[in-house]
């Protein structure tokens, strides 16, 4: 049998493998281990050059996790994340996402790779886009599309939701989010922000169709002030949520804002959701009203204004 050659083929086929030998053993099918299917896997499939060691290590300041062939030049690989790493969502998917860079980049960087978060921020690099592929395939490797799709069937959208997921599968809630926007039919958005503004953005395929996006890795875009993410807001009813009318994240469309404050990371994540149309063109002139500058243009001015 051929082997695979994409980020989604090489996680549907260690998923296929994950199923069998849940099903034979009678064990939890999640959250994956992922340090035990890389190094079995790895044996079998590639004897000559398999997954020795996965473990923690004390990585500099910023690498989340690293692949890294073994000094002794004999072409076994080891895996690592950052022991500082406190949440087990994120030290989850770094172990999937550098077995995707062990199955896909290998060959093409023999001396292994080092990842940060940061990596993503230019998809035009070829850095960003190795880095994207194996982000592909820690989430279609930790969240199967199809118990994903059962877990979210019926089921309301809102942070408890992401928060099962963020359990059942050992992913952090933005990892949760991340890939119920890849999926969904609705028009939302995940805003992560620092410091009063916007670290990244990232929307689902329908609300890019409607042209509702951030550039935030290219422009400087503030935190909208009167939202929940920009208030001092009891983080129960942040979670639970706040409808805001037009003129807050949208000029044009009222939007349902739920956010979750992580002083440990010192940032919030904001989960917004869009009405499922957006509007006409004649809907917008009737809401047309002047823009509120922002950050950068009320410095330009001179203006203190809040």
């Amino acid at each position: 049998m051929a082997l695979p050659t994409t980020p989604k083929g090489w996680a549907i086929r260690l998923t296929k493998i994950a199923d069998l030998f849940h099903q034979v053993h009678g064990l939890d099918r999640f959250p994956i281990d992922v340090s035990s299917i890389a190094m079995e896997f790895s044996r079998q499939v590639f004897p000559e050059e398999p997954i020795t060691l996965v473990h923690g290590a004390s990585l500099p300041k910023g690498f989340d996790g690293m692949l890294t062939p073994n000094p002794s030049g004999n072409r076994e690989w080891g895996i690592f994340y950052n022991d500082s790493i406190s949440s087990r969502g994120r030290r989850n998917f770094t172990l999937a996402h550098e077995l995707g860079h062990y199955l896909l980049h290998r060959t093409a960087y023999p001396d292994g790779l080092r990842c940060t978060s940061g990596n993503m921020g230019d998809w035009s690099t070829e850095v960003g886009q190795i880095e994207g592929e194996a982000n592909t395939f820690a989430s279609f490797l930790l969240m199967p599309l199809n118990d994903f799709r059962e877990q979210i069937s019926g089921q309301v959208i809102d942070l408890d939701l992401m928060e099962h997921l963020s359990d059942r599968y050992a992913v952090s809630v933005t990892a949760a989010i991340l890939k119920w926007l890849a999926i969904t039919k609705k028009r939302a958005m995940v805003v992560v922000g620092k410091e009063g503004f916007i670290d990244w953005a990232w929307s689902s395929g329908p609300l890019i169709k409607s042209g509702v996006f951030y550039r935030a890795r290219q422009e400087v875009v503030e935190i909208p002030r009167n939202s929940l993410a920009a208030l001092d807001a009891d983080p129960g009813d942040a979670r639970r949520g706040a409808t805001h009318k037009a003129g807050i994240w949208s000029q044009h469309e009222a939007v349902h804002e739920m956010t979750i404050f992580a002083p440990i990371r010192e940032m919030t994540i904001s989960l917004l959701l869009y009405p499922d149309a957006s509007p006409s063109r004649w809907q917008m002139s009737e809401l047309e009203e002047e823009t509120t500058p922002d950050a950068y243009d009320r410095f330009m001015s001179g203006s203190r204004g809040v």
